[in-house]
């Protein structure tokens, strides 16, 4: 991913770049090339490359990696105050805990509208299998965390014991 510094080094290239695009399209009105008007459309492209690569170099770009969390795929997020995470079903209590932790750290978002709660609330399921061709889904642990602030310290992680231990026991265990 790229740093900052790369980003702010970027935009001063692409600044050189839309000054020499500038000077060129400067020259071809006075000269009357047939060029003009494409060379003052890529000038204004690149102004707002610039613009955008400077932005990005102002603004640290970090996530947050929690030790022990599994790779999940989101199943529903309402883009408010509900979302569901899919965990694979050989998952433990410790890398559930951590799981939802970096869920909650994912999929924080200022952007996310509030429905009369102050709180985003992500369910973590695992599908398991009881018999041939039968799919259940167990909701086995949520996480509660402010809409609001990044850097929640009132986060609740909550795991269903009684489901969990429904999951099939891993190979190691």
């Amino acid at each position: 991913m790229p740093t900052t510094e790369e980003f702010l080094t970027a935009s001063a290239w692409s600044a050189a770049l839309a000054g020499v695009l500038a000077l060129l399209a400067i020259a071809a009105f006075l000269f009357k090339w047939g060029i003009r008007f494409r060379l003052v459309g890529a000038t204004g492209f690149t102004i707002v490359l610039t613009a955008g690569l400077f932005a990005l170099g102002l603004v640290p770009i970090s996530r947050v990696e929690i030790p022990g969390a599994v790779r999940f795929t989101v199943v529903y997020d309402n883009g408010a105050e509900q979302a569901t995470i899919a965990v694979p079903p050989t998952i433990s209590r410790s890398e559930l805990e951590a799981t939802l932790q970096q869920a909650a750290s994912d999929l924080f978002s200022p952007g996310r509208m509030s429905q009369g709660t102050d709180d985003l609330r992500i369910r973590a399921r695992a599908i398991v299998h009881p018999r041939e061709g039968v799919s259940k889904p167990l909701y086995i642990g949520e996480v509660r965390r402010s809409l609001f602030v990044r850097d929640d310290e009132n986060m609740t992680v909550e795991i269903d014991d009684r489901k969990l231990a429904e999951l099939p026991k891993s190979p190691a265990s």
